[in-house]
């Protein structure tokens, strides 16, 4: 009985670190605001309402409010019209430019769920 008790819980943490390595650390903009070098290449996640964008054949930026601050959120997967909901992940970088535009600090996307309003 021990060893069987052993072995589940061995499981259960091999289980729960497998999970936290697939799944970015849900975050808030203020925080990567306040602290972009914290942040500069390292996956996140956040959720928010889209209240910009620009996109052309797929390809695009939208801001990201998440009612703790703003970010841009460069994209290949299409934009997301104004007013959506949106959880993404991705990683933050500075200097983001599209359209031969700079927006500062932003998170290029690698994966999105959203919800229309």
């Amino acid at each position: 009985m021990h060893l069987l008790r052993k072995a589940f819980f061995i499981s259960v943490i091999v289980a729960g670190a497998l999970a936290l390595t697939a799944c970015p650390s849900k975050t808030t903009i203020a925080k990567i605001n306040q602290n972009p070098s914290r942040y500069q290449n390292q996956q996140v996640g956040l959720v928010g309402t889209v209240t910009d964008s620009y996109g052309v054949l797929g390809n695009g930026i939208y801001e990201l409010d998440d009612g703790t601050g703003r970010i841009w959120v460069m994209t290949t997967r299409g934009v997301p019209t104004r007013g959506t909901r949106v959880g993404v992940s991705g990683r933050v970088h500075t200097g983001v430019s599209y359209g031969g535009r700079t927006y500062g600090l932003g998170l290029q996307e690698d994966q999105r769920r959203t919800k229309s309003n």
